[in-house]
């Protein structure tokens, strides 16, 4: 019998069956994967599927979402239940697979459910033909994929977890149920006692199925006869209720992903100091019945990677619990491992030992010599001199003298660092100390003999003057000259692909994507926010309004590269857009006069109260600002040649600055909030001096002091002539050197949301 065999029509068929959503519009929850706009929403409705795993606990929609693909799609859909079937099922599964490509050219999708009770043959005879295009895979699970499942199979897959259903999920499914006349309990009325359905959802612990399961038996079993007469009413009371879900079973599998999932939790609140998490989370283990060695073997662990240095009795406190509970046993035993657990949990913390892991890495990469002095003088000191020059600690004050341990090329390199919690704060100071003590002795016992020990830059050295050529750094390297190189090695020096980066990075960790988030990008032409928003969103979707043709044209052109369901979108015009509500917007300098701060925010706020492409509630307004008022000024760069010729500089650049009816200068980033919060937002922002490289040029110079802009005017109506030629001598000087010079901006971000006290 087809998993997905239609028999709605049948009064016996369970109600968590028949309530089955056939469509992407009826599924309940998982608005992270398929909300519109999302790339599976995207992929099923455009038919363009590629392999995929649906992970996550019972009842959240994995099976659910198979039924719909399949009714969605054109390809053939064959459906497996791993439990049931063998590699035969397999066999005649691919072959009716390649019987539908070869004759018709039509894919076909395999649903496998359960697919992590299949063993690594069963799941490997599927491979070449999920490689090959031939079969796509839908897997369900409800173990961790990356476990699980064949590591080949999950890397030509797209894994997508389903969470628990809210309770707001859950509250929808019973009014679907309730309002269903054909399928649910729309023909007769259903009250339910105070508390009762609320007691329903909170006891389903997310499970649409729990849930609906209870609900059925809830309401099949108060009539008297069922099916009851047409209208009649159905009262549930709260003791019903209780009885048709009873006790929410602790969810755990000692075998499965909750087992690691909870362990972890466990860990975690240890490493974070929370005695009552801690409890909680060793409770509920110890209740699913968790072997109590496990947990003292992972707080043993514990106790040196997080608790550590800061309190070196924490191994011992752990170990001597562990050692009474094999004497004690349970039930008593459970006081032992609660001993062990609050004191981990309460115990400062450090996690120097990772300083191994450091030395590991070092090691690997570096094949460093022991020095001389630190070898076995045993054997081999009369011949090789092994072990000469070692000086005996125990022979000076305090068992202590400073010589080197490290080979020499790792001279310097720190592993360990002393926390300032615990145990260690106390040895903290002692230790740099004398760090500090032996590495000036190293430097010290370098720089006497550096002479000595450099014959290769001697060599190199006299190499070049048999030729004439004096030593520079410059004749490490040749290339032959190149005009075009010159260009870009000019912009690079200018430091603005690192600001943008800086720029571009800091706006997108204060918007905090997530993997499924819906970004637009507003003037996306320079392709700064657009890629990046891609990367962070992979599962989500990215999209573009460009304000040039030529921009758009250029940016779909790189995003052809890409799988066609992978590419963000691009558009000059918002109402082309449909069948999406963007999470995030992006903007960058978007304000360039105080009057366009103003137009821009009753713009969005009519834009996100009215636009069905925006959530007026949860719609964030991202955005970066360079602030005009507050960024590099010339007279800073005069200070370093001449000081007093700068402080007359700056004097007349202040007041160029701060005209108070200047379009451009009368604006700062505390404008830009005080305005949001008159327009009904809520805005939170951040500011910081970004410093890059320019080179001066004459270019530069000219417009600066030119009769033509509005700056060089007021220059020359505020300076004397001997002032200005002055600073432009000291502009030409360092244009004639083509120096690299500081050049800073100020630019704030900032993240804008409806306000909801307001809204």
């Amino acid at each position: 019998m087809d998993l997905f065999d239609q028999k709605t029509g049948k009064t016996h068929e369970p109600l968590a069956a028949r309530m089955r959503p056939r469509n992407l519009d009826e599924f309940i929850g998982q608005e992270h994967i398929v909300g519109k706009g999302r790339l599976l929403r995207r992929a099923i409705a455009a038919d363009q599927l590629t392999s995929v795993i649906f992970y996550g606990p019972p009842g959240t929609g994995k099976t659910t979402l198979a039924r719909v693909i399949a009714n969605h799609t054109k390809s053939n859909f064959i459906t497996l239940n791993a439990v049931l079937t063998g590699v035969q099922s397999i066999r005649d599964a691919i072959s009716q697979a390649d019987e539908q490509y070869k004759l018709y050219n039509r894919r076909t999708i395999l649903f496998v459910d359960e697919v992590h009770r299949w063993n690594k043959s069963q799941q490997d005879a599927l491979l070449p033909w999920v490689e090959n295009g031939t079969l796509i895979l839908v897997g369900a699970t409800t173990e961790n994929p990356f476990f699980e499942v064949n590591k080949a199979l999950v890397s030509r897959s797209r894994v997508f977890q389903l969470k628990p259903l809210s309770k707001t999920d859950l509250q929808k499914a019973v009014e679907n149920v309730l309002s269903d006349k054909e399928r649910g309990y729309g023909n007769w009325h259903i009250q339910f006692e105070q508390g009762a359905m609320e007691h329903l959802i909170d006891t389903a612990n997310g499970d649409a199925r729990n849930l609906l399961n209870a609900l059925e038996l809830a309401v099949e079993t108060t009539p008297e006869h069922w099916p009851p007469a047409q209208n009649e009413n159905i009262f549930i009371t709260k003791k019903t209720a209780e009885e048709s879900i009873q006790k929410k079973v602790v969810l755990y599998d000692k075998d499965g992903d909750y087992h690691y999932d909870i362990i972890s939790a466990f860990i975690k609140s240890l490493r974070g100091r929370d005695p009552d998490a801690a409890l909680y989370w060793m409770a509920r283990m110890i209740s699913a019945g968790e072997d109590p060695h496990f947990i003292f073997r992972r707080m043993i662990i514990s106790a040196c990677e997080d608790t550590g240095l800061a309190d070196p009795m924490a191994i011992g406190v752990v170990e001597s619990c562990a050692a009474a509970f094999d004497r004690i046993g349970l039930p008593e035993g459970r006081y032992m491992l609660t001993q062990a657990a609050l004191y981990l949990a309460t115990a400062p913390k450090s996690n120097s030992a990772m300083a191994f892991f450091d030395a590991l890495k070092t090691v690997q990469e570096e094949d460093a010599e022991v020095p001389n002095h630190l070898r076995d003088s045993s054997r081999d000191s009369e011949g090789f001199g092994h072990g000469a020059g070692y000086l005996y600690p125990h022979a000076y004050r305090d068992h202590w003298v400073a010589q080197q341990y490290l080979p020499d090329a790792l001279i310097g390199r720190v592993f360990y660092t002393p926390g300032e919690q615990g145990y260690e704060k106390q040895i903290r100071d002692e230790v740099l100390s004398r760090r500090e003590l032996q590495v000036a002795a190293i430097l010290e016992n370098i720089t006497n003999n550096e002479e000595q020990i450099n014959p290769i830059g001697e060599w190199w050295e006299a190499e070049h003057l048999k030729h004439g050529v004096k030593k520079t750094d410059e004749n490490l390297t040749y290339s032959p000259h190149d005009k075009s190189l010159e260009n870009w090695q000019k912009r690079t020096e200018e430091g603005r692909a690192e600001t943008l980066l800086i720029i571009r990075n800091k706006l997108m960790d204060k918007s905090q994507l997530v993997r499924h988030s819906r970004n637009l990008v507003i003037n996306a032409d320079d392709g700064l926010f657009i890629w990046e928003s891609l990367r962070r969103a992979p599962e989500g979707f990215s999209c573009g309004l460009c304000k040039t043709e030529q921009g758009m044209k250029i940016l779909e052109k790189y995003a052809s590269t890409l799988p066609e369901i992978d590419r963000p979108v691009f558009t000059n015009s918002l109402g082309k857009l449909h069948d999406t509500c963007f999470d995030n917007v992006f903007f960058r300098d978007p304000f360039s006069t105080k009057k366009t701060l103003s137009e821009f925010f009753d713009y969005w706020k009519q834009e996100l109260a009215t636009n069905p492409l925006f959530s007026h509630k949860n719609t964030k307004l991202c955005i970066t600002q360079k602030i005009p008022v507050k960024s590099q000024r010339l007279s800073s760069l005069i200070r370093i040649y001449n000081s007093e010729l700068a402080d007359n500089f700056e004097k007349t650049e202040n007041l160029y600055f701060t005209q108070p009816d200047h379009p451009f200068f009368s604006w700062n980033e505390d404008t830009v909030v005080k305005t949001a919060k008159s327009k009904g937002f809520a805005i939170e922002h951040e500011s910081m001096e970004i410093t890059g490289k320019r080179q001066i040029i004459e270019k530069d110079i000219s417009l600066w002091f030119s009769t033509n802009s509005e700056y060089g005017n007021f220059l020359l109506e505020h300076s004397t002539k001997e002032e200005l030629d002055n600073i432009k001598e000291i502009l030409i000087m360092l244009s004639g050197k083509k120096q690299i010079v500081d050049w800073n901006g100020y630019y704030s971000f900032f993240i804008v949301t409806v306000n909801q006290e307001t809204a």
